[in-house]
């Protein structure tokens, strides 16, 4: 889907602005992510660390869990912000082909390097249910 400039400055405006509330005290590495349905309504999460790290939650899945809590089930696009434009985690790349299947998704960092991969090249051969077929 492609998205105009300015639709991708809205989406990653709302991404910084969700990574000024991460909650990083362990790591001091602060993401904000921003997800936009297929109706135009924009779901922001941020990276909730816990001390017990495998408990953490990622930016990428909070905007996620948030929008599937709103009922949506369609999207267009997300942002990730953060201090060197990182790609997702092997987690989030996961959920994201899961729940959001093959979106652009914007990188930034407080440098410009702007970023934009899909989906499918972060996650080339995801596991779901086409793998399941003819078992």
């Amino acid at each position: 889907m492609n998205m105009s400039k300015s639709e991708i400055a809205i989406l990653k405006e709302k991404a910084v602005q969700a990574a000024k509330n991460a909650h990083a005290p362990y790591s001091h590495f602060s993401v904000g992510a921003a997800l936009e349905s297929e109706d135009g309504t924009i779901y922001i999460g941020c990276n909730v660390e816990s001390s017990s790290y495998g408990l953490t939650v990622c930016a990428e899945r909070n905007a996620i869990a948030s929008a599937i809590v709103d009922g949506q089930k369609k999207f267009k696009a997300m942002a990730v912000y953060s201090l060197n434009a990182a790609t997702p985690c092997g987690a989030c790349r996961q959920v994201i082909w899961d729940i959001c299947k093959d979106i652009p998704i914007y990188l930034f960092d407080n440098q410009g390097n702007d970023k934009q991969i899909n989906a499918s090249d972060l996650l080339p051969y995801p596991f779901d249910d086409k793998m399941l077929e003819g078992i």
